[in-house]
């Protein structure tokens, strides 16, 4: 995970800790353990977040891989 890489794609987006929390049915402590590295994305929170940044199948391994 790079963490550096989702917080790009986050501000890219105008995207704040808290909506990502929302639309990936987390607290906001649980989406930022994720963003920080500290615990791994779901797949489903993957696909998720593909889809609400429209990122690319390079972006994805950039950031999750």
């Amino acid at each position: 995970m790079n963490s550096l890489e989702m917080k790009v794609a986050m501000k890219r987006n105008a995207d704040t800790l808290e909506k990502l929390a929302e639309a990936l049915g987390l607290q906001v402590s649980g989406a930022w353990a994720r963003v920080n590295g500290k615990t791994d994305f779901r797949a489903n929170e993957i696909k998720t977040i593909r889809q609400r940044y429209n990122l690319s199948a390079e972006d994805i391994v950039k950031i999750f891989l």
